[in-house]
C-alpha cells in the first residue's frame, strides 16, 4: 500500500491507501513532524510515499524520507510538476490542488466550487470540463476569532459556538455572530457566482457550516487525502 501525508498549517494528516481506497487516518499536531512521519513506517515500508506540504521540505529531510520507502514523491513549492501536469497554476499549495483533483474525479463533467474550512478559508472553482478557473483565500473561522482578540484589547478570545443568532443580541454573540454569519454570507456569495456548480465542503469546520447553508452541499472530510491518493495511484501507473 502507498502512504500519503498532508502537512498543513496547523496539523498533519496521513493514511495508507490502495488506489482510491483510504485506510485509517492519523492526525498529528506538534513540533516533531519528521519523527511522526518516521513512526508511520516503523512496521511496514510503503511502496510509494507522497508528502504534500505547505512549506518546502529540506533536502536533508527528503533524503531521510527516501530511506523509508521504495519511492518518494514530494509535493511542495519547489516541485510544481504535478500541478503543471494537471493544468493547475504553480502558486497553488498542494492541499488545494489535491482537493481540486479529487472533486474533478468525483464529479466528472460537473463544475465544482470547493470550499476548505481550515486555518485559512479557501474557495476554488472548476468548470464542467475540469478546468481550473481560480480561487480565493481568506482567514479561517478560528483565525478570525484569534485575530479579533489579538488586535483589539477590548474583545475576548471566543471559540466557535454551538449556536449563535444571525444578529448578535449580547456582547459575546455580537462577536460569534459577526464571525459565523460573516463566513456564511461570504460562502453564499461565492456559491451565487457559479449557481450550477456542485458545492463541496471539506476541512474541520465543514459540517458546522454545511448545516447552516440553504444550498445542497457535499461534505467530504478527506477530500485532500483522496486527491493525494489519486496522485499516488497515477505515479504507480506511470512508473510500474
Amino acid at each position: 500500500m502507498n502512504l500519503i501525508i498532508d502537512i498543513g498549517n496547523t496539523a498533519v494528516k496521513a493514511c495508507r491507501c490502495e488506489m482510491m481506497t483510504l485506510g485509517k487516518t492519523y492526525r498529528y499536531q506538534g513540533e516533531n513532524v519528521k519523527e511522526f512521519i518516521i513512526s508511520l513506517v516503523d512496521k511496514s515500508k510503503p511502496e510509494v510515499m507522497v508528502i504534500s506540504s505547505v512549506y518546502e521540505i529540506s533536502e536533508h529531510d527528503a533524503s531521510d524520507f527516501r530511506n523509508l520507502c521504495s519511492n518518494l514523491l514530494i509535493l511542495d513549492g519547489a516541485h510544481p510538476e504535478i500541478l503543471l501536469k494537471n493544468g493547475l497554476p504553480e502558486y497553488l499549495t498542494y492541499d488545494r490542488a489535491a482537493s481540486i483533483l479529487a472533486a474533478r474525479y468525483l464529479f466528472s463533467g460537473k463544475g465544482c466550487t470547493v470550499v476548505d474550512f481550515g486555518t485559512t478559508l479557501t474557495v476554488d472553482f472548476t468548470d464542467k470540463d475540469g478546468k481550473y478557473k481560480g480561487g480565493n483565500i481568506s482567514p479561517g473561522c478560528m483565525t478570525r476569532f484569534k485575530a479579533l482578540n489579538r488586535y483589539s484589547r477590548a474583545l475576548p478570545r471566543l471559540d466557535i459556538p454551538q449556536s449563535t443568532p444571525e444578529i448578535g443580541d449580547t456582547f459575546e454573540t455580537s462577536i460569534t455572530s459577526g464571525v459565523v454569519s460573516g463566513i456564511k454570507f461570504e460562502i453564499e456569495g461565492y456559491i451565487a457566482l457559479e449557481p450550477d456548480n456542485i458545492v463541496v465542503f471539506t476541512g474541520g469546520d465543514a459540517i458546522y457550516f454545511a448545516e447552516r447553508m440553504k444550498n445542497s452541499i457535499f461534505v467530504i472530510y478527506n477530500l485532500v487525502l483522496m486527491g493525494l491518493a489519486l496522485i499516488a495511484d497515477g505515479y504507480v501507473k506511470e512508473n510500474y
